[in-house]
């Protein structure tokens, strides 16, 4: 069950930051703060479940630094340091393509500088990032099954004749 909550988290995670990554009308404060109240309502909903342990909430990581860097301040040199050092799970071209769409809603916003953009590259300059833009929401964790032993021993087992298996010896 944990497994398969991790597998659908990552994939609520791809779909969203993608969907993010993609589309210009959504890149804005109050995205970031209904995408804030979201992911906490499922974190909650984890917890209530017992599946904290899942691994679940952390394939949510990225979407979450993507929400609160859409509610950042974005206009100093320690707003971009801030932004950096809080953007671990974000790739660089992630951050600058969300800075780029980020579109004000109201008066009170102003646009994302070209400067700022290129302050924040210059402190992430030396990040080894993987080369692609989006989340490949089709990525499958690997199963695990659990070792159960059994309580039968090999020595009590009896092979019926007629599945062939003579050349199996009790040893």
């Amino acid at each position: 069950i944990q497994q398969v909550f991790k597998q659908l988290f990552y994939m609520i995670n791809a779909v969203a930051l993608n969907n993010l990554l993609l589309r210009k009308d959504v890149c804005s404060w109050s995205t970031g703060m209904q995408l804030r109240f979201n992911i906490s309502q499922l974190e909650e909903w984890l917890r209530g479940k017992n599946l904290q342990q899942s691994g679940a909430a952390q394939t949510l990581e990225p979407l979450i630094q993507a929400a609160q860097l859409l509610q950042l301040k974005k206009k100093t040199s320690e707003d971009a340091e801030a932004i950096c050092s809080l953007c671990t799970k974000l790739t660089t071209q992630q951050i600058v393509k969300i800075l780029n769409l980020y579109t004000p809603v109201n008066e009170f916003e102003e646009r994302v500088t070209v400067a700022f953009i290129r302050d924040i590259q210059t402190h992430l300059q030396d990040r080894n990032d993987p080369p692609q833009l989006l989340l490949d929401f089709k990525y499958m964790f690997p199963v695990f099954f659990p070792f159960n032993p059994s309580s039968i021993t090999m020595d009590t087992i009896h092979l019926p004749a007629s599945l062939n298996l003579e050349f199996l010896n009790k040893v």
